[in-house]
């Protein structure tokens, strides 16, 4: 872990970057990180880049909550939509063209698949309810977590990008 800390420090010294986060990391190994930073006067990583959306929660929701009071930690959240779930386009099959149907994405991501296209279908009932549309929900979701700073989207189009951004749901509280 040292080797990694004095590593992006020196990235940092060089100019190279700013700060330094993680990606996919566990809280254990933020921790250390942070405690050997601390150690040897270096900068802490400041956020992980990890999967969190309203299907997918563990890491954000709870093995990460000792970092964010301690060390000021942030998340960047990526898949807010779980790979398409949160889209309703999986709820009659994996289309053509999609995500789930490229080889090796199968395997990887059609894990628990009609489990999370169930949940899917319930929270589309809720989306409803308050105004928007499943996608809204699920983005404005991740963006109410205090300890998210940045949600990443990944869109085919403008047009579903923009509709994406709309926030009729937002008022989560």
């Amino acid at each position: 872990m040292e080797e990694i800390v004095r590593g992006m420090n020196y990235v940092i010294e060089q100019g190279w970057a700013f700060y330094w986060g993680t990606s996919e990391w566990k809280g254990a190994e933020i921790i250390e990180a942070c405690e050997v930073a601390d150690r040897l006067g270096l900068i802490r990583p400041v956020c992980d880049q990890t999967r969190y959306n309203i299907l997918d929660r563990s890491r954000v929701d709870y093995d990460f909550v000792n970092l964010y009071k301690k060390y000021k930690f942030g998340v960047t959240a990526f898949s807010a939509l779980s790979s398409g779930v949160l889209t309703g386009k999986y709820k009659n099959g994996i289309p053509k063209g999609s995500r789930m149907a490229v080889p090796g994405f199968d395997k990887i991501l059609a894990n628990g698949l009609e489990e999370k296209t169930a949940k899917a279908v319930q929270l589309e009932v809720v989306a409803k309810e308050l105004g928007c549309t499943l996608p809204q929900l699920a983005i404005a979701w991740c963006v109410a977590n205090t300890n998210v700073s940045t949600v990443l989207l990944g869109a085919s189009s403008i047009d579903q990008l923009e509709e994406n951004l709309k926030q009729r749901c937002a008022n989560l509280h």
